[in-house]
């Protein structure tokens, strides 16, 4: 079915802010992307949707469309797997139970790591709080910037290769679903899922994996983002061919974060469209 492109490009669909581990607010990621000449973007914090009203504020006030979105935590055995959730029903309860679950996690193994970072270093619960959002979904980000308030660390980069890594003492794993799980819980609140960059160092997931994902729903991979390597994005442009999937492009931009700027790889209207057209929990906020 074709439908009608009220939205306009280019269009940016990874982005993330304070509600997670960004470090802008909602407002001021919009500001940032419209800045950029974006002019349609998906807020997609981790494993929650807190900013929703607040980025649909800011897009429609700059005369962007913004589609809702989030990047739900999975696991396959020794490896994350984030998928990018699109147009879901945040209160489908399934789904909302499971990021319930995944917050307080993140929250319990935070806190475990504080405890173990603190025998080593001057460092506490309280100052990680400092770096934190109300309602923000806690990680270890918020841990390496209370690192780098303490003078421990320069930057995230560091505090992630070396206290935060996950070969090293302080390391807690966080609980987080199957892919398979994940994607079917996506799909049965409405929403369009899609593999964040899925060509990363880590290499590609194994096929057999892939296979359970499409039959479960999987939509398509983030093809253009800047950790994915040439190698792997090939393979799966194959796989997208073969079965007709969509693919996106983001910059994944986490404000002074990371150094990946808004629209630094974008997202093709044929493609936002697949995506308005396939789901059916939510629907973009027009300017």
């Amino acid at each position: 079915m074709q439908v009608t492109r009220r939205f306009h490009g280019p269009s940016d669909l990874h982005l993330h802010s304070v509600h997670s581990d960004g470090t802008e607010s909602a407002a001021l990621v919009v500001a940032a992307a419209h800045r950029q000449g974006l002019r349609t973007l998906a807020l997609t914090d981790h494993d929650t949707t807190s900013g929703w009203a607040e980025a649909a504020d800011a897009a429609t006030s700059l005369g962007m469309t913004f589609l809702p979105g989030m990047e739900l935590s999975a696991r396959h055995e020794w490896r994350s797997v984030h998928v990018l959730a699109y147009l879901f029903d945040p209160d489908e309860s399934k789904l909302r139970a499971m990021t319930d679950r995944i917050r307080s996690s993140r929250m319990e193994r935070a806190r475990v790591m504080v405890d173990r970072i603190s025998h080593d270093y001057d460092l506490d619960w309280d100052d990680v709080l400092a770096q934190t959002e109300v309602d923000a979904t806690v990680g270890r980000p918020h841990i390496a910037d209370a690192l780098i308030a303490k003078g421990h660390v320069q930057d995230r980069t560091e505090a992630f290769s070396d206290i935060l890594s996950p070969g090293g003492d302080y390391y807690v794993a966080l609980y987080a679903p199957d892919p398979v799980v994940a994607v079917s819980l996506v799909v049965g609140a409405g929403g369009v899922p899609i593999i964040a960059h899925p060509a990363g160092r880590a290499g590609l997931l194994p096929m057999p994996l892939m296979t359970r994902l499409l039959d479960a729903g999987l939509a398509g991979f983030e093809t253009e983002h800047r950790e994915n390597l040439t190698a792997g994005v090939r393979t799966l442009r194959r796989i997208v061919a073969e079965h007709d999937l969509i693919t996106t492009g983001s910059s994944d931009y986490h404000g002074l974060g990371k150094p990946n700027v808004p629209g630094e790889n974008t997202t093709s209207d044929e493609m936002v469209a697949r995506i308005i057209d396939r789901a059916t929990g939510n629907a973009p906020v027009y300017p």
